[in-house]
């Protein structure tokens, strides 16, 4: 396993940190509790759809409800928007960063194989032919800040909760 595996991604310094030295909660799980909700929308159930300014993902139900979720969104500069399709769905994901992040983080691995230190976290789906995807996370505290690099990330629970209830093939809607 590469040595970056056992290393965590500082959001606020955009580096790479041995775990000791990263910024620790006491929290677990997301500091955003998944919730059923009223949500007025012309989109049918099984629609995701992102408010990136609310930092909230929405799984639109039957009978004007949605399962909200708290998320971390792209910080300033990674932010997008957009109407896609889910095209794949992975557990515990290998990951690939793309050349415009390895540019920028130099010391990334070339890929990571999936599991607990992965990025990606328990779960991903993949957003169309985009390089975003919605994963998970091993650092719940990003749940509710600007912190990616565009990907759209839920906790580890969350996102395998979501994973569970999404079909290959949903409209995924990102409003910024």
């Amino acid at each position: 396993m590469p040595t970056m595996a056992a290393r965590v991604y500082n959001s606020f310094t955009n580096t790479w940190e041995e775990p000791s030295t990263a910024p620790r909660s006491t929290r677990r799980g997301s500091p955003i509790k998944r919730e059923v909700v009223d949500y007025a929308t012309n989109h049918k159930p099984g629609t995701i759809v992102i408010e990136t300014g609310e930092r909230r993902l929405y799984l639109v139900l039957e009978d004007g409800k949605a399962l909200k979720y708290g998320v971390g969104v792209g910080r300033d500069g990674f932010t997008w928007s957009g109407k896609h399709r889910i095209t794949r769905k992975a557990e515990w994901p290998g990951w690939t960063p793309p050349p415009q992040m390895r540019k920028r983080v130099p010391d990334l691995p070339a890929y990571m194989p999936g599991g607990p230190d992965n990025p990606l976290g328990a779960r991903a789906l993949y957003i169309g032919s985009t390089l975003y995807r919605v994963h998970g996370t091993s650092e719940p505290w990003s749940i509710g800040q600007a912190v990616s690099s565009g990907c759209i990330r839920l906790t580890n629970e969350d996102v395998t909760d979501l994973y569970e209830r999404v079909k290959v093939g949903a409209l995924i809607v990102v409003n910024h």
